[in-house]
């Protein structure tokens, strides 16, 4: 069984989502089935299969979830420290080409929201990342074509 890195933020995000779907969702759910066969024939009543299909994506969630906070990996970001990118960073960088500036963190895959400016460690761009320092300069290949990004800022918060 293969371990994978997570935050101690996406950990406790994936306890707080399965503790929502086994003690609120999946009650929610097995009502509305039990409401829905009272109404009768169920080959052709809607709100039963809506219903059954909802308890289907509950359950698979549910399993997925399990699964991965038994896999999960979890790293204390507060306890790093240091000038050298890896998991867990939050990183800001230049683009060299129009000057704008972003910031990511480096996060799990199952925890990456990148509107949110957290970025996978699987990604391209985080894994060019990784083992870098302030002032290093990256070049990335993007859909769009090839990026090129300078460190300006290396922190562990």
């Amino acid at each position: 069984m293969e371990k994978v890195p997570i935050t101690s933020e996406g950990f406790r995000n994936l306890e707080v989502e399965l503790r929502q779907l086994k003690t609120k969702e999946r009650p929610s759910v097995i009502q509305a089935i039990a409401e829905a066969r009272e109404h009768g024939d169920l080959s052709e009543n809607a709100e039963y299969h809506a219903a059954k299909e909802k308890q289907g994506f509950i359950e698979t969630r549910i399993i997925d979830l399990e699964d991965k906070i038994s896999r999960a990996d979890v790293i204390d970001v507060s306890q790093m420290s240091g000038g050298t990118i890896k998991f867990g960073a939050t990183i800001s960088l230049v683009d060299e080409d129009t000057d704008e500036e972003s910031e990511y963190r480096i996060v799990g895959e199952e925890e990456a929201e990148i509107r949110d400016g957290k970025l996978s460690f699987a990604s391209p761009l985080a894994r060019s990342l990784i083992g870098k320092e302030v002032g290093d300069r990256v070049e990335v290949t993007t859909p769009k074509g090839s990026k090129a990004y300078e460190i300006l800022k290396v922190a562990f918060v």
